[in-house]
């Protein structure tokens, strides 16, 4: 190894040590489980149900990190690319944990160049806002008020052609829309049927797409989300995941509660949460 093979602290554990060799540089699986005593698999198997990710697709994501917040400043794409360590553009496509959605110039542009159609629509609990690529559903927004959340949309979005569209008329946009204000209203939207384009990390995508899979009417606790993903002690990982997600009701993270029962957390605040739950707690009775 080159400086992968930076001394961890004495008396670090294993994970530990593995998780400051991975910032430090680039190792394979075999160097790293050789410098922290462990057997590959054993490694793995171990790094996953920490953190959630296996050594490779952590390592990816500390580049992407890097990469993507060399574009936030402002920085040259190709110079951000080798920055962060990729060894030619295409490297960043090649990796499936390395996504962004859209383009890298798009995505520091503030989504510049992307089409988006959006729609507001008042429903049972509230104004929302759904906005969708030609891929699928990229945002949905609750609050109090549309002017409101017309403003945060353009803070999300900033340089995209936004085009607000009557959603009634709008055949693509039009069944987003009245999944999301039927799912408001306690009804089965299928919003897991629902195309999304969703942005996030590996680990991140992985969690939205697991809480799509939950049923109506029930829910699971941040530790038990994290154990279906084989990943049982990245439970705060899973409550981050869910506070990051953009696309309220369709990528249901209302449905995620704490062990104890209490409701944990909510983007969109506790009350709405709570009106969600019991909502469709009742339809599915």
């Amino acid at each position: 190894m080159n400086r992968s093979s930076t001394a961890a602290p004495p008396g670090a554990s294993p994970l530990q040590r593995a998780r400051e060799l991975l910032d430090a540089g680039e190792p394979t699986l075999v160097e790293l489980a050789a410098a922290v005593g462990l057997s590959a698999s054993h490694l793995q198997r171990r790094f996953r149900a920490r953190f959630g990710l296996s050594p490779a697709e952590y390592l990816a994501q500390r580049k992407l990190g890097a990469f993507r917040a060399a574009l936030k400043d402002g920085r040259d794409v190709s110079a951000s690319l080798y920055d962060a360590g990729y060894g030619s553009p295409s490297r960043i496509y090649e990796t499936g944990a390395a996504k962004l959605g859209m383009t890298p110039a798009r995505y520091r542009a503030g989504g510049d160049g992307e089409d988006i159609r959006w729609s507001s629509v008042d429903t049972a609990l509230g104004p929302a806002i759904v906005a969708a690529t030609a891929r699928g559903i990229c945002m949905v927004e609750l609050g109090e008020d549309a002017a409101s959340l017309e403003r945060k949309l353009h803070a999300e979005f900033p340089r995209a052609r936004l085009q607000q569209v009557d959603a009634g008329r709008d055949e693509f946009l039009a069944p987003r829309v009245r999944a999301v204000a039927d799912a408001l209203a306690g009804k089965d939207a299928a919003s897991a049927r629902i195309p999304v384009d969703l942005i996030g990390t590996a680990f991140q995508k992985r969690v939205w797409d697991a809480l799509m899979k939950i049923p109506r009417g029930e829910t699971r606790s941040y530790a038990e989300l994290a154990a279906s993903l084989d990943a049982p002690g990245a439970a705060r990982a899973v409550a981050s995941a869910c506070a990051h997600n953009r696309v309220a009701i369709v990528v249901p993270c209302h449905r995620v509660i704490r062990g104890d029962g209490s409701l944990g957390g909510y983007r969109w605040g506790l009350a709405l949460k709570q009106q969600l739950l019991g909502r469709e707690s009742a339809g599915a009775s």
